[in-house]
């Protein structure tokens, strides 16, 4: 393939950068020094971090925005926290008082300054609020955030939470946002965001690519890349076409057992197997009929054949789920037992005794990602086996996210990761407070609330033990009531060229993409 230069100039227009002037943005890498990344999207989302949960959008996050601490690149565990806008923290011993010491001189992208403890409060207040934030219910444990003076924050919770660290990563409402960015530019800032991190801004062409360029002012030193170009590619045959000749230098994967194997045989490919899993369960309804009787919800958890599903996506990159928390989070507990053996003969019994010996019809809407969509797929024939149809209405990525949030949809297919500690996801999923449509709502799309007793009382528990054994009472509570079906746990698949050093080892990543940082580059 031939290779032209780019052009990587940078216009200031109030502040905003915008990338100038390329004939042709699909250039390899070594060449251009641009990383081109593909993603399996037909756009972009929201790119405000408070205001987007998609994959889509949280690679490009972990590229742009710092929180107070960080994950050490290349890996997904809690245990491997470290300092980012913040130097040091210490708490109070009832661990309700939090106080973060920050960097001085870091700066904000694009000349909008450098960040104070003015743009942590902002950001951490903005994170809290339901009008600005999709993680607002992660953050109502806060009583305040304090400015003390121009390089400290102090933040006081109204009850210790299990991980406050997690809640301030450079993950979800954790990222810090620019204040003066975000106030000049209202809701510009959703396509148009301005952090702190190694790559800033450039230009986004919508249903094609969002161009990042290096912060030459960033705090741990000038990248090593000029630049990434975040191409949204979504046919699968086209991005692996695509890698293959050279197009792209990172590329996001499909999470099955034959594109890994396939994709393995590519020369001069690395096919990266990753932490954490993101859990796929089917949220059901609780409140629409006919799912408010539970013997309905029993019976779509009979129709549910789990090894089908480790067949179909493959056993090296998936495991079975066990409970509505994954596997490898503090907390989490076995629930096998509680799982109903696949049984459609007493699934169509449970039907029928339910009043419904012809069946019955669900409305769902999913989305076009062609990974989750299998997915569904795959459920939806097997429910067929019990006589329940799913009337399914299949509509593109951003468009599910904004109609699932309006209870459309009686069963939704959801796949996430969070921060591994139980609470995280049994607060996210299952608890009142959550649940869509409310105020506080996130992603409680079961409308579920039966353990929200137990939730609440382990956020506060000071006894290790005592806590795990609270959550795990919450678990069982959940499955019994059967408000959502673990199916599987796919660990994040992506392939990187050989000539791509990352500049960590990768075990996992909370954003589900590869961390670029100053120190990844292409090797000569």
């Amino acid at each position: 393939m031939k290779h032209r230069m780019m052009t990587a100039g940078i216009l200031l227009a109030g502040g905003l950068a915008v990338f100038a002037g390329t004939t042709d943005l699909a250039l390899a890498g070594p060449d251009t020094n641009i990383l081109n990344v593909g993603i399996a999207a037909p756009d972009a989302g929201r790119l405000d971090p408070h205001l987007s949960a998609t994959t889509i959008d949280k690679a490009v996050f972990g590229w742009m925005f710092n929180g107070l601490v960080r994950l050490k690149p290349g890996t997904a565990s809690p245990e491997t926290v470290e300092p980012d806008l913040a130097e040091s923290w210490e708490t109070s011993a009832d661990g309700l008082d939090w106080t973060f010491h920050l960097r001085q001189g870091v700066q904000c992208h694009h000349g909008y300054g450098e960040l104070t403890s003015a743009d942590i409060v902002y950001s951490l207040n903005r994170a809290a609020d339901p009008n600005r934030s999709s993680f607002s219910g992660d953050f109502s444990v806060f009583d305040k955030v304090e400015a003390v003076d121009p390089y400290t924050v102090k933040i006081v919770l109204k009850n210790p939470v299990p991980s406050l660290l997690g809640l301030v990563t450079n993950y979800h409402g954790g990222n810090i946002v620019c204040m003066k960015a975000a106030e000049e530019m209202g809701e510009d800032f959703q396509k148009r965001p301005i952090g702190t991190g190694p790559f800033m801004y450039g230009e986004y062409k919508p249903q094609q690519s969002l161009m990042l360029v290096a912060n030459p002012d960033y705090f741990r030193g000038k990248p090593e890349l000029d630049g990434i170009n975040y191409q949204y590619v979504p046919s699968d045959s086209a991005r692996d076409l695509a890698f293959q000749s050279g197009e792209l230098d990172m590329l996001y994967g499909k999470q099955d057992q034959t594109w890994v194997e396939r994709t393995k045989q590519v020369e001069g490919a690395v096919v990266h197997v990753m932490e954490p899993a993101e859990m796929s369960v089917m949220s059901l309804n609780i409140t629409s009929k006919p799912l408010d009787d539970i013997r309905v919800r029993q019976a779509i958890a009979m129709a549910v054949d789990r090894d089908q599903f480790m067949e179909f996506k493959g056993r090296d990159v998936t495991r079975v789920a066990k409970s509505v928390v994954p596997q490898g989070y503090l907390g989490y507990a076995d629930m096998s037992e509680l799982m109903p053996k696949h049984d459609v003969a007493g699934a169509k019994a449970l039907l029928a005794e339910a009043g419904f010996p012809d069946g019955v019809t669900l409305k769902v809407i999913h989305t076009a990602l062609p990974g989750m969509l299998g997915t569904m797929e795959v459920f939806q024939a097997q429910l067929a086996e019990a006589g329940i149809k799913l009337d399914l209405e299949v509509v593109e990525h951003a468009t599910f996210h904004a109609q699932i949030r309006k209870d459309l949809s009686q069963i939704v297919h959801y796949s996430a990761a969070r921060f591994p500690v139980a609470d995280t996801y049994l607060t996210q999923f299952f608890h009142s407070g959550s649940i869509v449509g409310t105020p506080t709502g996130i992603t409680n799309f079961s409308h579920c609330a039966v353990a929200d007793k137990e939730i609440e009382a382990a956020r506060v528990e000071q006894d290790p033990e005592a806590q795990k054994q609270l959550w795990k009472t919450a678990q069982e509570k959940i499955m019994a009531e059967v408000c959502g079906i673990p199916i599987y746990e796919n660990l994040q698949i992506w392939a990187t060229k050989t000539n791509l050093d990352l500049g960590y080892e990768l075990i996992g990543s909370l954003s589900l993409g590869p961390p670029v940082t100053e120190k990844t580059h292409f090797i000569k």
